[in-house]
This record gives C-alpha cells, sequence and structure tokens, in this order.
C-alpha cells in the first residue's frame, strides 16, 4: 500500500476539521433556535472521515448513516447544501423533504433512516460492480446496535456468500440510543463478527485517522482484486446524545471519567499531535483551521440565506410517480 503523500495527510486535517465545523455550526444553531434538534458525530469524526479517504473519488459508492454526514462533504458535496438539508430550503439536495441527503453524482446514497437498512442496499450496488465486472467498492457503516437488525444480518450474509466488494464498519460507538454496549450484545466486543459470516474483517481505532484509513484500503484493495466483502470494525465513543435534545441523557447513561478517557483521544487532538511530530508546522495547521472555519462560516450564511426560497406546499405531490411515458409507435 503506497504511502500517504503529505498533501493527503494535510487533506486528511482538513476532513475532520470540516466535519467538526459542520456539527458545531448545527449545534449553534440549535441553541439559537433556528433548528429543534440536529444529529451529530463528534468525536467520531475518524471513522468517517478516513475510510471515505481511502475510497477512490468518482467510482466508489458509499451509504453514510446520519453521523457520517462528513462523508457527504468528503466526496464533493458542499457543506452549504449539507446545511440547507436541516433548514428544508427548497434549494436542498432533497428539495426540502429529507435532512438525509445524498447525491448519485458524488457516489453518496441518500440514508434510509431505519438503521441497519443500507447494509442490503449496499450488498446490492456491489452485485452490480461484480456483475458487470467493475473493479468498484460500496461503503456503509452500522452503529453497534443496528447490527442487531434482520435487515443488517441478511445483507451482510449476502454479501459474504456472493463474495461482493463491499465494505461494512461497525461504527462502535459504545451506545445504541440511550443503551450500553453491554446491554445489547454480548461478549461486549465484535471481534469475532467476521468470522460469524467467513468473512474477512479487521478492527481499526475509531479516533485515529490513520488507522481508519489504512484498514480500509487494505478492505478496498482486496475488494477490487475479487476477494470478497470486508467487515471492519471502529472502536469510538458517543461523546454527546443520539441527538442535541437528549444530551443530559446521555451524561447520565455513562460515568464522567468515561467521557474524560474519550476526551483525552478526541481524533483532531491525536492527528494535530502527529501532523507536528512528522513535521509539520504548527502555523501551517493554523491556516489550514482557518481555511476551513471561513469556508464553513461561508456555508453558513448562503444556507440562512436559502430560507427565502421555502419549498411550496404543492411540491410534495412532486416526484411521487415516474412521468408519463408515450409508448405508442
Amino acid at each position: 500500500m503506497a504511502r500517504l503523500s503529505p498533501d493527503a495527510k494535510l487533506e486528511l486535517y482538513a476532513g475532520l476539521l470540516r466535519a467538526r465545523l459542520h456539527d458545531i455550526q448545527l449545534k449553534r444553531w440549535v441553541r439559537t433556535g433556528v433548528l429543534s434538534k440536529a444529529w451529530l458525530g463528534t468525536g467520531e469524526e475518524a471513522t468517517t472521515v478516513g475510510p471515505v479517504h481511502a475510497l477512490e473519488r468518482g467510482r466508489d459508492v458509499v451509504a453514510p448513516m446520519i453521523r457520517n454526514a462528513a462523508a457527504c462533504c468528503e466526496l464533493g458535496m458542499s457543506v452549504a447544501d449539507m446545511l440547507r438539508a436541516y433548514l428544508a430550503t427548497d434549494d436542498s439536495p432533497s428539495r426540502g423533504r429529507d435532512l438525509h441527503v445524498g447525491s448519485w453524482a458524488h457516489g453518496v446514497l441518500q440514508p434510509i433512516s431505519h438503521v441497519g437498512d443500507m447494509v442490503p442496499v449496499i450488498a446490492g450496488i456491489a452485485l452490480t460492480f461484480k456483475l458487470k465486472q467493475e473493479p468498484r467498492v460500496a461503503l456503509t457503516w452500522v452503529g453497534d446496535g443496528a447490527t442487531k437488525t434482520a435487515a443488517a444480518h441478511e445483507g451482510t450474509n449476502f454479501a459474504a456468500v456472493q463474495q461482493l466488494p463491499a465494505i461494512f464498519i461497525v461504527e462502535n460507538n459504545q451506545v445504541a440510543l440511550g443503551t450500553r454496549l453491554e446491554q445489547h450484545h454480548l461478549p461486549g466486543h465484535f471481534r469475532e463478527w467476521a468470522a460469524g459470516y467467513g468473512a474477512w474483517g479487521a478492527q481499526f481505532d475509531g479516533n485515529n485517522v490513520l488507522d481508519a484509513y489504512a484498514t480500509t484500503k487494505l478492505a478496498a484493495d482486496r475488494c477490487r482484486r475479487g476477494e470478497g466483502p470486508a467487515l471492519l470494525v471502529a472502536e469510538t465513543f458517543r461523546m454527546g446524545g443520539h441527538a442535541t435534545h437528549d444530551e443530559r441523557e446521555a451524561r447520565e447513561t455513562f460515568p464522567a471519567e468515561l467521557f474524560q478517557q474519550w476526551g483525552k483521544r478526541d481524533p483532531i487532538g491525536l492527528y494535530e499531535e502527529y501532523l507536528k511530530a512528522d513535521g509539520v508546522a504548527a502555523t501551517r495547521l493554523e491556516a489550514i483551521e482557518g481555511e476551513v472555519t471561513a469556508a464553513v462560516e461561508r456555508a453558513a450564511e448562503d444556507a440562512l440565506a436559502s430560507r427565502a426560497t421555502m419549498p411550496p406546499g404543492e411540491s410534495a405531490l412532486g416526484g411521487v410517480y415516474a412521468k408519463e411515458e408515450n409508448h405508442e409507435r
């Protein structure tokens, strides 16, 4: 596997910052009454950014969960469009219909809100790649809780049996809604998860973006060689509530010491330490942070300006049925 170039390493850093600042902007809107609530990936950014950078943009396909919004931006969707989705404006990716967004042109499937359901969808996309003999990869994330759903199990098993070029990442953030991992999963880890399907698997540090990148790159290379799916496990931690409305409940779910332990392993802080040790000047990192911050602030302003064009009520009737075609000859 080729080593990452200095520029590629800095792109990972910018991606982590972009993801964090996207979440900060949403949280700011919640606190000021612009939004009622938001779903964040704070503390889990590396689990999304690393794997996406290990794929081939323009060829591979991803299906993010709502906590993987960073995947959309890293594959070319604009931060402004991500924010417009929350505001339900007429020029948002879903035309104001849904805050789950995607763009087939960018290789991003729009998520299904029922967690686990994107697993069989990605398996179907991967089956298409295999039948067409295209060296492409389909990837999705699934939460530790969602591995218990029938859809996730069926899709994973199908991919394993059919030897499909699919990557499934269990984003083990230690909690499903308000249920701790040990309350819904035995023996309390996912080390044997891949073996249960007879598939290749690996674990990575979900707070280490380089580990996330390298493990996914190995998995993607295997998929392109026709060696079947990869079942990866990312160990990370949800630093907030399921959404912004249940922060207090989240803080009561785990002891404060656990938040402190994971807080010391913040993915951005860890990567900054690595880059500095790798010879990147602190001033260079500060400059990148300034550039990304300015870009996200502009995106927020653009998104707020779009509230002048909210979708008319009758637009809800559009896009429901396929357009009638004239089959007369």
